[in-house]
């Protein structure tokens, strides 16, 4: 059973209606109907919102489809520099696909629901690759870059121009990591002493303070999966021994309303929050991950409003939403001086897509918090996503204006 997010485990009492006589059996049929025409509506409301997000797919596209155990094809070849890759779904669960570089996501696209493609663009270095390929579980696949006239012929700004803001950058991600090793230590000790409220107040800041650092700990595959990963695209869901991190608290905590096992999840957490401080520490930040980074997570995050939303037992999607723009208005912020200089229309309009998607969830705000996920009818989850997707898109053309394509 779901708790609401102000942390409160206790039920609210029910009280007893008077008692009324049956609906006729043309009310029935009326409620029945009226019921049915709120479900079409809500679903045609995502349906256009997936129409409106349909990327052009260009002729020399590579196609790689997903089946229950395998990628077809499962091994590929590329030529270096900016390729685009058309990810087809045809397995019975939402999968996501990435490109890893030893334990480092280089690119990834995420809620690709059962027959349906999604579109990633990504800038290629000559290597070998390996690929996911559905669930965690399922054997991953090889991708071989080759080198190319474009990847020789597409030279970037010298890393001097970008020393600010990555070192600021760096700081932030510091700070806020040290931050989260402490609120995760707090919640730890919350489940050791067996407090559930406490431990259901204190997984929402904790939450929040990974969603400030993800644009960049999301390419760490090893230590995301184990922080960070969502039931379903483990093969036996929650039941499954790999369910470890934020979402298996979440569900003990909110779902289950319990405290039983979550002790072991909680102290490995907070074990693989200090190797993440760790690996950022020495991580040698290139310039064009941070604008790629937060154009991957703002592209994960609007496809979950478009189906059941990522904080699914504690529905508190809209409060982790709120972190995720802050870490990309960090990410716009720091940038911002150098794109103003090369195309002030793109820094603004960058700007204003955070702003508009910033001020969509801030009207829903009341004086006790952001609603619940469950509590948003179709049509708005369809706009946030909507807003996300061009503020996605926006931060694309950052990269593209300052030299980084």
């Amino acid at each position: 059973m779901a708790s609401s997010p102000n942390g409160s485990g206790t039920k609210t009492p029910q009280s007893t209606p008077p008692q009324a006589s049956p609906p006729s059996g043309r009310l029935t049929t009326l409620a029945l109907v009226g019921g049915a025409v709120l479900v079409i509506a809500g679903g045609a409301a995502f349906y256009f919102a997936s129409k409106k997000a349909v990327q052009p797919v260009p002729d020399d596209a590579v196609t790689v489809t997903i089946t229950g155990k395998t990628c077809d094809p499962n091994d590929l070849t590329v030529p270096a520099g900016r390729r685009t890759f058309k990810i087809i779904n045809n397995s019975d669960r939402t999968v996501e696909w990435e490109i890893l570089d030893g334990v480092m996501v280089l690119e990834e696209r995420e809620n690709i629901a059962p027959g349906f493609s999604s579109i990633l663009n990504a800038r290629l270095e000559a290597g070998t690759y390996e690929i996911t390929c559905g669930l965690l579980s399922n054997p991953r696949g090889r991708l071989v870059v080759t080198p190319s006239a474009e990847s020789t012929d597409s030279a970037r700004p010298p890393l001097t121009a970008f020393i600010g803001p990555l070192a600021e950058y760096k700081v932030y991600l510091a700070l806020e990591t040290s931050a989260l090793g402490a609120a995760a230590a707090d919640l730890a000790q919350a489940i050791r002493d067996g407090d559930i409220d406490r431990a259901r107040q204190l997984y929402g800041p904790a939450r929040a303070l990974y969603r400030h650092i993800e644009p960049v700990a999301q390419r760490f595959v090893d230590l995301d999966s184990a922080i960070n990963a969502r039931a379903d695209y483990l093969d036996r869901r929650e039941a499954d021994p790999a369910f470890t991190g934020f979402h298996r608290l979440e569900y003990g905590l909110f779902d289950q309303s319990s405290l039983t096992g979550l002790a072991p999840i909680a102290d490995k957490l907070v074990a693989d929050i200090a190797t993440l401080e760790e690996r950022l520490g020495t991580l040698q930040l290139q310039p064009e991950r941070m604008a790629d980074g937060a154009n991957t997570l703002l592209t994960r995050v609007a496809g979950s409003f478009g189906s059941d939303g990522e904080e699914r037992y504690s529905g508190t999607d809209l409060d982790s939403l709120v972190a995720t723009l802050a870490g990309t208005a960090k990410i716009i912020s720091l940038l911002n001086p150098l794109v103003v200089k090369a195309d002030p229309a793109i820094a603004a309009d960058a700007q204003a897509k955070l702003d508009a998607a910033t001020a969509r969830i801030e009207a829903l705000r009341t004086p006790q918090g952001y609603p619940r996920f469950d509590a948003l009818d179709a049509g708005q989850r369809a706009a946030i996503a909507d807003d996300l997707r061009a503020l996605a898109e926006a931060t694309t053309r950052l990269n593209a204006a300052i030299g980084l394509e």
